[in-house]
């Protein structure tokens, strides 16, 4: 389809619309069950097709966050049951960043995988320079089956002396996952635990080869459904593709009617808009009502560019920022309330003393901090029980704190 026929074709979106479609195609708007079964835990990561890990967890691990964003309070060991042991459905890969992934998608990654064997023998470093580990590690697996490095790397000292040491054991693993050599299908005490594929994986998992543009076009197939209206820098992001891999998929997807390009005004670079498209199956809702805390590393704001986009929100994370420097706090999550960000929120689950603890809170310009906190406040008090805490506890740093802090105290 030539560029003519495509314009001649093309819808023009609101933004307010577009943050509508964007918000309904990750899962919000629709009403919280009751109670949140494993089929509503499955439905979010069908949804998604990947829920990003992290190790902090001051409030919450983060692939445990986009869950109860969507769905509320649910018991945490069913996504546990989903995302564990060969029973389990995901497998952990680098798919956007480290995240689980659904095991059916495996085959897909056979280019990235592919990518990363020649760029580590081809390098040269410590891949191409310590192949006698690689194959030490793939026999130490075949005769033990799956195992954290820790203790591959204390049965490596023990029997041989500190020939490699952890931190040697540690990164050979962590290469041969991305290779394929290795794969993890467990955590133990947040350590992965490594298996060759075929002690974890289905054999009908195993052997496929996938041509890489057809993966491709899979992949941006699935991204475009998670994001409900994207650009091809989105589409890129969600699995981490280049630009130039993703656009011959979106030509090809444009012509399958599965991308339907379309115009938001305001998205554009200088004087031109971004090419825009949105996904055929996307929901286009008139009104949309939600009310939740995100995870930084939730897909609605991970991509800060799309972030800034879709809600004129500038969010870093300041994890690594020296507390000294820090605007919003350690660990500041997003506010949603409807269809757009309008606050944040630093969280910390204070186990020892059962309180969930606000330290700093904020309101973005434009939006009313009475109404949010109204708002929040009940997202607040479901977290802390979702944790196991007994109260919530303001304090009072942020200019969206004050009101917060009424609320809460007058409930």
């Amino acid at each position: 389809m030539t560029d003519t026929a495509r314009a001649s074709r093309t819808d023009t979106i609101s933004p307010a619309l577009a943050r509508r479609i964007a918000l309904a195609a990750q899962g919000f708007g629709r009403p919280q069950p009751p109670t949140a079964g494993l089929r509503h835990v499955g439905g979010v990561f069908d949804r998604l097709s990947l829920l990003q890990i992290d190790s902090v967890n001051v409030f919450e691990r983060s692939h445990y966050l986009p869950a109860f964003s969507r769905i509320g309070a649910y018991d945490r060991t069913m996504l546990d049951k989903l995302t564990t042991g060969k029973r389990g459905r995901a497998v952990e890969y680098w798919a956007h960043e480290a995240a689980f992934i659904p095991r059916e998608l495996w085959p897909l990654f056979g280019f990235r995988r592919d990518y990363y064997h020649e760029a580590g023998h081809a390098w040269g470093g410590w891949v191409a320079e310590n192949l006698e580990l690689s194959r030490f590690l793939i026999d130490e697996l075949t005769a033990n089956g799956p195992m954290r490095a820790s203790e591959i790397e204390h049965d490596a000292n023990e029997s041989t002396g500190p020939w490699w040491g952890w931190s040697g054991v540690k990164r050979t693993l962590e290469w041969m996952l991305r290779t394929g050599e290795v794969v993890c299908i467990e955590r133990q005490r947040f350590e992965r635990v490594y298996a060759l594929p075929e002690q974890a994986l289905p054999d009908s998992l195993l052997g496929v080869e996938i041509a890489p543009a057809d993966a491709i076009r899979e992949l941006v197939g699935l991204a475009a459904s998670a994001l409900g209206i994207a650009t091809d820098a989105d589409l890129a992001d969600y699995w981490r593709l280049k630009r130039e891999q993703v656009k011959p998929a979106i030509d090809d997807l444009v012509d399958a009617g599965v991308l339907v390009p379309v115009t938001v005004p305001g998205w554009q670079k200088g004087s031109k808009p971004i090419p825009t498209w949105v996904h055929r199956d996307a929901r286009r809702p008139r009104k949309l009502e939600a009310a939740a805390v995100l995870s930084p590393f939730d897909p609605v704001v991970w991509f800060r560019p799309r972030a800034e986009r879709l809600f004129d929100f500038h969010y870093r994370i300041e994890i690594y920022t020296p507390e000294p420097k820090r605007v919003f706090g350690y660990y500041s999550l997003p506010v949603l309330i409807d269809d757009d960000v309008v606050g944040r929120v630093d969280l910390k689950s204070d186990r020892k003393a059962k309180v969930l603890r606000v330290q700093s809170a904020w309101i973005e310009p434009g939006a009313s901090a009475e109404d949010t906190a109204e708002r929040l406040a009940p997202v607040l008090r479901r977290a802390a029980e979702w944790q196991g805490l007994d109260d919530v506890l303001v304090v009072d740093k942020g200019d969206l704190s004050p009101a917060l802090g009424a609320v809460v105290n007058a409930g």
